[in-house]
């Protein structure tokens, strides 16, 4: 098929979805496939990676079939799709057999543009002769790197998709993922087949997402302060385990909070019908394990809050990752507490894998730096995935102006005595045994913690035996790793995480050098003005809140009728921007982003009706 010049595609973008500009990478995407190459694509949650498939298959003339792993994010995209007047089906088993039928017949009357199956139902016997003769012109793969099995998320149903480009050689075909290393990457080409392809890695920037970390106090108190800063509005609250959910989930419902739990103990069933009640806002708060998430496309999710420490930083991305997919500012709270590192460090130290135990211990030591550090959120966690952040001319920078760190900044303290004292307990228990020790059994020591281990090895009778009454374990931990990262002590992970001296360290000792650290992490919210500093920073925009909130109550009756998700009608974003500009004529709503020719035929009048009533 030959390329179609680049104002058809902007054209079929601003008439089928309303959008008069392409997020970064999209449309280069775009025209690789519809130029018949093959492509690899990673794009961040919300970064528009649906699109990249979607837009194409509008302004070609055969079948576009997406392979996707998820029968709620097919029905989903599926009936977004339809709202926007693209004929799109999926095939899997949620459907009847009349409807089965129906799909059918309407693909042979060339109706539908777009088809979603699993790789399941994708090769079953019989289906791709089928796909011969439905003239299917291209194939994306969603969720690519499930085919790797250094994925997060592998599934070894993925693994049989060679099969596809083994029947249809010419049909180009696109591999898309949100997240994925060289080696996944390399998995996913080698494992599709995919021939010499083009491949785009897009920023993992998230520019409308805050994010704010503060120590673990009072959590349901301070999950309600944050919920309280989103009144009415989506949010995910992740834990560790099934049990926290539940108990959160209780604790919230007893505050006056629309919340449920979500965990793999329900049944397929009951977590199908707690998600689709929180897709369609009849509860306003998830309060889930990790197994929730994937499945999601609800784009107007407007805060994700880490009860429990994340398992790594790429955990932490993902999940955060599920704020703010419309593009509008959303926030990201950790609540902190040093207990998680201690037991989740348990838990790493009895790995029997040595090769496992050590990378699981460094990802620790990296969430634990990112969770107590004063840089920038974003230029630690872009940092991370090896990407220098820059400001808005292109320029690095060291401050994003919306995190926690960049508005509220920890300060410096005198931290002299408690180095010396860490230091000399390592060096006194190395001297007295041979050996040395991790960071929790300095820490006892320097605390005189009545604890078998000290008592057997005579570590109560050395002279640092209680010299850090003055301060809690929480705090001496923190300062542990403080002096890890100023290079004075070190962690041996290949040597169960002992604690050595470095030769900075002994010098700083021995002359006595003042050391100044960062003081643990103390601060708990940010004040109204630092909130409307923070907002202004991610982009928020300035428009009517009475005409938006008339907008949504309006939406919801709609969505109602229709028995689909408020967003699929119009996002938030789309009625900020018309709250903001306030048209009065039906022509008008054609430049606002978000309203396409087939939303402004069924809603246009409506709202032109609705602002009329100021």
């Amino acid at each position: 098929m030959a390329l179609p010049a680049v104002d058809t595609l902007a054209s079929a973008l601003k008439d089928t979805f309303g959008f008069s500009a392409f997020r970064p990478l999209q449309r280069e995407i775009m025209e690789e496939t519809l130029a018949g190459r093959d492509v690899l694509a990673l794009l961040p949650t919300g970064g528009g990676k649906s699109l990249c498939y979607q837009l194409p298959a509008i302004v070609r003339s055969g079948l576009t079939l997406v392979v996707s792993p998820l029968i709620a994010l097919m029905k989903d995209q599926v009936d977004s799709l339809l709202e926007n007047g693209v004929k799109a089906a999926y095939l899997n088993s949620s459907l009847s057999e009349d409807e089965s039928k129906e799909m059918w017949r309407q693909l042979f009357r060339r109706e539908i543009k777009i088809l979603y199956l699993s790789p399941e139902r994708l090769l079953l016997e019989g289906m791709l002769d089928t796909l011969e003769q439905l003239k299917l012109e291209f194939v994306a793969v969603d969720e690519a790197h499930c085919i790797s099995s250094w994925g997060h998320d592998f599934r070894p149903e993925y693994r049989a998709l060679k099969a596809v480009r083994e029947r249809f050689p010419n049909v180009p075909m696109l591999a898309l993922t949100a997240s994925a290393t060289e080696r996944v990457r390399h998995d996913i080409v080698e494992m599709l087949a995919l021939k010499n392809p083009k491949n785009f890695v897009a920023s993992f920037n998230r520019p409308n997402l805050a994010y704010r970390i503060v120590p673990r106090l009072s959590p349901i108190k301070q999950i309600l302060e944050v919920i309280e800063g989103h009144k009415e509005e989506s949010g995910i609250i992740y834990c560790l385990s099934r049990a926290r959910t539940e108990a959160v989930a209780l604790d919230l419902t007893k505050k006056g909070i629309s919340a449920e739990a979500y965990h793999a103990g329900l049944t397929a069933e009951e977590r199908s019908r707690r998600q689709e009640r929180f897709v369609k806002d009849e509860t306003q708060v998830m309060v889930a394990t990790i197994a929730f998430g994937m499945g999601i496309d609800k784009p107007d999710v407007r805060f994700v809050i880490h009860h429990d420490l994340p398992k790594n930083i790429e955990s932490y991305y993902q999940e955060t990752g599920r704020a703010g997919r419309d593009g509008l500012p959303s926030e990201c709270v950790m609540l902190y507490s040093s207990s998680d590192a201690a037991k989740l460090r348990v838990f790493i130290d009895q790995l029997t894998d040595s090769t496992e135990r050590e990378v699981s211990s460094r990802q620790l030591s990296r969430l634990l730096q990112f969770a107590e550090g004063s840089e920038c959120r974003r230029v630690s966690l872009l940092g991370y995935f090896g990407e220098t952040y820059c400001d808005e001319r292109g320029e690095p920078t060291l401050v994003c102006g919306a995190c926690d760190n960049c508005l509220t900044p920890r300060q410096e303290v005198d931290a002299t005595e408690v180095a010396q004292k860490m230091i000399s307990c390592v060096l006194r228990i190395q001297k007295h045994s041979g050996f040395s020790v991790g960071l929790n059994h300095i820490v006892d020591v320097l605390l005189g913690a009545q604890v078998e281990k000290i008592k057997k090895w005579g570590h109560d009778s050395l002279s640092t035996y209680g010299a850090g009454k003055g301060r809690t374990k929480a705090e001496w931990l923190y300062f542990g790793r403080e002096l890890v990262t100023a290079g004075l002590i070190s962690i041996n992970h290949q040597h169960f995480n002992t604690v050595e001296v470095t030769s900075e360290g002994l010098t700083a000792l021995k002359e006595k050098r003042p050391i100044r650290l960062r003081a643990p992490l103390v601060s708990s919210g940010l004040t109204a003005e630092k909130r409307k500093e923070q907002r202004q920073r991610l982009g928020a925009v300035d428009y009517d809140e009475e005409i938006f909130n008339k907008l949504r109550l309006w939406r919801v009756g709609v969505a109602k009728e229709k028995g689909i998700p408020a967003y699929m009608v119009f996002s938030d974003a789309t009625l900020q921007a018309v709250a903001a500009k306030k048209p009065q004529r039906f022509a008008d709503l054609r430049g606002i982003s978000g309203i396409g020719e087939k939303k402004l035929e069924l809603y246009g009048e409506s709202i032109i009706e609705l602002l009329g009533e100021q």
